[in-house]
């Protein structure tokens, strides 16, 4: 199924080398064409996610035959199916978990890796879904086993995945706590749904979260700083807890008190999304349709979108994702900006 596109050429986003906003470029670059197993969409919107920013400063590779263009989540609608693709009819409103190649307006997709956005969400608001509840789902659910009951320190817990950890916790009947950096962002961590929230500015998390669990200690910490907060979050941990790492914001390498994860028959893991198979994607990403989509429609998530930029303002979408005082997400959109 297709219908026939009447020009070759689409714009995009492209970095010309290693740096900061003045490697950003819109350029017209050639359609892609759908192989075998993919969907081609039209984009109306991309969410902007920190590993855009890694790729644009060099430290963030793009993995072997994914796209050159930066941008990991779209939402838009399907423009052609390719060979062996089933059930997409055109024009169907969809959000996808990409590779890469999302700052455009066409990225081609895996099936697998495409679901229909979910009831009561907007177009615009949906590109800045699939990178988060694919990570929270697959980290939180998947890796760390987060059941009913159990205590998760969530760090910066007004930031995209934050702000979704907290609420999706809360919905699985968890007992969410998040770190924030001021008195605002730990007020806006609670109306997201976490039980308690820490100024990390202000109070040791370690010490905090013994008080707030009654010496229990976290049963999983989501953790994005790495090695600044390893020997910590370790210690905060309680019997059996699980530390998954998905982020490196404050280091790479860091000391890990190997006695003290023995000790506490602990787990400590470290992941990433971008770089796993397609069929281990389409796999999460049908787990987020079936069990995370429906908590979204009820409004037990909520969309939290901070800014929306068209395409052109890549540089101002990029500088705001990275100012401290956001909440949410940041989004590009390929028309008007609504």
């Amino acid at each position: 199924m297709s219908q026939e596109l009447h020009h070759h050429t689409m714009r995009a986003v492209t970095y010309t080398g290693a740096g900061g906003r003045e490697v950003l470029s819109v350029e017209d670059l050639a359609l892609p064409v759908p192989g075998t197993g993919e969907v081609l969409i039209k984009v109306t919107a991309a969410g902007i996610n920190r590993a855009d920013l890694l790729q644009r400063a060099g430290n963030y590779p793009v993995p072997e035959g994914a796209s050159e263009v930066p941008g990991l989540e779209v939402a838009g609608t399907i423009e052609e199916t390719g060979a062996g693709v089933g059930n997409w009819d055109f024009g169907t409103p969809v959000c996808a978990l990409l590779a890469g190649g999302g700052y455009a307006e066409y990225v081609s997709v895996p099936a697998g890796q495409v679901v229909p956005v979910p009831d009561g969400v907007s177009l615009t608001d949906a590109a800045g879904l699939p990178e988060v509840a694919a990570t929270c789902w697959s980290n939180l659910v998947q890796q760390a086993g987060v059941g009913r009951g159990d205590w998760v320190l969530v760090h910066g817990g007004t930031g995209g995945i934050g702000s979704f950890a907290l609420q999706l916790l809360k919905a699985l009947g968890a007992r969410p706590v998040a770190t924030a950096g001021s008195a605002e962002k730990v007020q806006r961590s609670l109306e997201l749904g976490a039980e308690a929230a820490i100024n990390h500015r202000e109070e040791d998390f370690v010490a905090r979260m013994k008080e707030i669990t009654g010496g229990h200690g976290a049963d999983v910490i989501l953790d994005v700083m790495g090695a600044k907060y390893l020997e910590k979050n370790v210690a905060a941990l309680a019997q059996g807890g699980r530390l998954v790492v998905i982020g490196l914001q404050g280091g790479a390498s860091g000391t890990l008190p190997i006695g003290k994860v023995m000790g506490k028959n602990a787990v400590v893991t470290g992941t990433m999304l971008r770089p796993r198979p397609a069929e281990e994607k389409a796999g999460i990403m049908r787990d987020v349709a079936e069990h995370v989509w429906p908590l979204v429609t009820s409004g037990a998530i909520r969309t939290t979108t901070d800014a929306v930029f068209a395409l052109e303002d890549v540089a101002a979408a990029q500088d705001r994702f990275e100012e401290a005082d956001r909440t949410g997400k940041i989004l590009l959109v390929t028309g008007e900006t609504p």
